[in-house]
């Protein structure tokens, strides 16, 4: 119950406070670091665009993110489900599913970082 409240708090957090104003969120550590965008870049901001309704400005600040949100909502809602009823909490997707994430992510990583080849892909 305590992680269904707190996704729900951090989506009114993200809902309210504007992370396109500065000074809101600090700033991605990894593209402080190395001036490179990970593969989180941007989803603060896409998560805030969508909870807006914008899915256009969700896809352009992390498109990734838009792609996996709904599974990632759907799990969330049958985990807490789950908990709530008091069924046994287990993995609920194929043991391959993470490894296709991974590999998404990793290639999403560095097709975003090409700059003259996926421009689009950039926060």
């Amino acid at each position: 119950m305590t992680t269904a409240v707190a996704g729900i708090a951090a989506a009114v957090v993200a809902f309210g406070v504007d992370p396109y104003e500065p000074g809101h969120f600090p700033t991605c550590p990894v593209l402080s670091m190395t001036g490179l965008y990970c593969t989180g870049c941007g989803t603060l901001r896409a998560v805030h665009s969508l909870l807006h309704l914008d899915v256009a400005g969700a896809w352009g600040m992390n498109p990734l993110a838009l792609l996996l949100a709904p599974f990632a909502v759907a799990t969330w809602a049958a985990w807490v489900r789950r908990a709530w009823t008091g069924e046994p909490l287990r993995w609920l997707a194929p043991p391959w599913a993470v490894g296709v994430v991974l590999v998404a992510m990793a290639l999403f990583t560095v097709l975003r970082n090409l700059a003259p080849f996926a421009p689009y892909l950039a926060p």
